[in-house]
């Protein structure tokens, strides 16, 4: 089988395990069917997820100039503390931006290798947790729009980590569940007072099974330094495809990137 496109991050279905959707140009591959299967993956392109123009890639997916000029890749995707929409000021394009931040969101603590707080829109929940490969994921609080929530977070990564370790992610084998609500207590006292109404106890814990094993190590490969890969798929965890002898490729990593994948039993 031989599929092409340009890739997109791939489509998950919270399920017993986690099901994955390669995106190539809006083909959706279902990749726990290739697992035990020969891949092969060569870069032949780039094409901006923004503008569609044949640009090489500069972050996210965009083109500089779109990286630059796009609201869907302002500082307040990466940064929410920044959001200014609720007060009508414009930052790139205010009807966007009130679209994306004027709507509820969630801050959370997740388990990723270790435990980290972060933020998202309720629309991604389960799919930001998934993403990022939390095994546990709780709601800690629950603001009316991004700004809120990103000044929760600013307060609370003073104390925990915001970011994940892919390395740690992929490393982890962990078999008990961990308490994540005795961690939100343990925190609390850091919650920023301007935002105690946000605050939020006794949300369900997540929980999520990923079609994936901790290998003996890892090690991350980009298409940019090795732009024709071919391995045995083997797993599957956040935005990683995992192959034989423990390469990954983060797919999220490489939306924009035109490619064929190659299929064989």
């Amino acid at each position: 089988m031989q599929f092409q496109g340009q890739i997109l991050k791939m489509t998950s279905y919270d399920a017993q395990p986690i099901q994955y959707y390669l995106n190539l140009s809006g083909d959706l591959i279902h990749m726990n069917e290739l697992f035990g299967k020969e891949l092969t993956i060569k870069h032949t392109g780039f094409q901006c997820v923004n503008c569609g123009e044949s640009k090489p890639v500069y972050r996210m997916g965009f083109c500089k100039s779109c990286f630059f000029e796009s609201p869907y890749a302002s500082d307040t995707i990466i940064r929410p503390e920044l959001s200014t929409a609720h007060l009508g000021v414009a930052e790139r394009d205010l009807e966007i931006e009130k679209e994306i931040q004027l709507q509820p969101h969630t801050v959370y603590l997740a388990y990723t290798g270790e435990v980290k707080v972060g933020v998202t829109r309720n629309t991604q929940i389960p799919t930001r947790w998934i993403d990022q490969g939390a095994t546990f994921a709780l709601p800690i609080a629950r603001t009316e729009n991004r700004y809120e929530a990103g000044m929760i977070e600013v307060a609370l990564k003073q104390h925990v980590p915001d970011k994940t370790s892919w390395k740690k992610m992929l490393q982890d084998d962990l078999e008990d569940e961990i308490d994540l609500a005795d961690f939100q207590q343990k925190i609390k006292q850091y919650f920023p007072e301007d935002f105690q109404k946000f605050y939020s106890e006794g949300e369900n814990l997540w929980k999520f099974d990923y079609p994936f094993e901790k290998p003996a190590k890892v090690n991350s490969f980009t298409l940019d330094k090795k732009p024709e890969f071919t391995g045995r798929l083997t797993g599957i965890k956040g935005q990683y495809l995992g192959f034989e002898g423990g390469d990954f490729i983060n797919v999220r990593g490489h939306e924009g990137y035109v490619v064929s994948l190659d299929v064989k039993n």
